[in-house]
């Protein structure tokens, strides 16, 4: 499982012209999942995104996590997180997990943030989604168990 992990001020979510998850100050977590990936990862993944130290405290040093802050989280499946591009032009993406193993994780982990009491936002898995973001610093890490 991977999590690229970007601190934002704002993110939101649009599907067909419309927004379908949006949030403020937090992070969006794009979540790529692979085959062997079970609940352990989920809860892993989960647990280090609510956390990470990333956002500045009042001495200006990234040492409080999106729980201290009461920050919000945007989820976005993206199974390019496991393209690989080593042979040829074109990516291959068989690491990636298909939809009937990745979409109850993808839940799964949703759920953990919620249960952590982070508002969490979504996209829609397997939809073909517009992004935006605004990146606070920028800070972006690659979360993988």
């Amino acid at each position: 499982m991977k999590a690229l992990v970007q601190r934002v001020s704002s993110a939101s979510v649009t599907i067909e012209n419309s927004v379908v998850g949006k949030i403020g100050q937090g992070l969006l977590i794009l979540l790529g999942i692979t085959h062997g990936d079970t609940v352990k990862e989920v809860s892993f993944i989960a647990d280090k995104c609510a956390n990470l130290r990333i956002f500045k405290d009042g001495e200006d040093k990234m040492n409080l996590s999106l729980l201290d802050i009461g920050g919000e989280a945007l989820v976005v499946s993206q199974f390019t997180l496991y393209g690989d591009a080593r042979k040829g032009r074109r990516p291959g993406f068989t690491d990636a997990a298909r939809p009937e193993h990745a979409i109850p994780l993808y839940e799964k982990f949703i759920e953990e943030l919620r249960k952590a009491g982070i508002n969490t936002a979504t996209g829609q898995f397997g939809a073909e989604m517009q992004v935006d973001l605004c990146n606070s610093g920028p800070v972006t890490i690659m979360i993988e168990t």
